[in-house]
């Protein structure tokens, strides 16, 4: 199987498990608060980095790429997405902490500004009349 669809089978099966812990969050009652996105923005990058790092050249474990891609792209993908922006930054850091800090600033700052943004036009064009 190629690359590409054992990455969408991960993006799949990590898509449902975050949707699992949503539900299982409500269950709780705890939705006044995103606990359900923190919980999973920290297993994911929990899951990224000892998966990464397990199965990288050095590491213990040596797998396929397409497993690795599969966890790591797919399954870490579909359940969230900060789960790369953490392993990435860690990188940086590891090389410049400069850079590492610089990239998770901006990261906050403009996708902060870029979801304001999209939400300021979908109201803008949710005033619009038609016609």
């Amino acid at each position: 199987m190629r690359i590409w669809a054992w990455v969408a089978v991960g993006s799949a099966l990590g898509g449902g498990v975050r949707f699992v812990a949503r539900d299982l969050f409500e269950l709780l009652g705890t939705l006044s608060f995103p606990w359900d996105t923190l919980f999973v923005n920290i297993t994911g990058s929990l899951l990224i980095g000892f998966f990464a790092t397990l199965t990288e050249p050095d590491g213990r474990l040596m797998l396929p790429t397409h497993i690795r891609q599969f966890v790591m792209t797919g399954f870490c993908g579909g359940y969230t997405t900060f789960s790369i922006l953490s392993l990435e930054s860690l990188a940086l850091i590891e090389r410049s902490p400069w850079l590492g800090g610089l990239n998770l600033a901006l990261t906050a700052l403009t996708c902060l500004l870029a979801v304001w943004c999209g939400h300021m036009l979908a109201r803008r064009l949710n005033q619009l009349t038609w016609g």
